[in-house]
């Protein structure tokens, strides 16, 4: 995944995927690589919302 790459990004190519496997898009060769790019964009999404909270809840300790 791109460190570069927004969160809105990546929650818009998991869009598009899910969109075009659920129409039926998609032939059996393109299945497995979109799957494959879906675990990644999952991944990359759970991490920067992780990253997130943790920086969140930092700021909020330094508050009090």
């Amino acid at each position: 995944m791109n460190d570069e790459m927004k969160y809105e990004e990546a929650l818009t190519q998991l869009e598009t995927i899910a969109r075009k496997m659920e129409s039926n898009e998609l032939n059996i060769d393109e299945i497995a690589t979109q799957l494959k790019t879906a675990q990644r964009l999952i991944k990359f999404c759970k991490d920067k919302l992780t990253q997130t909270e943790a920086e969140l809840s930092k700021i909020q300790a330094e508050g009090q």
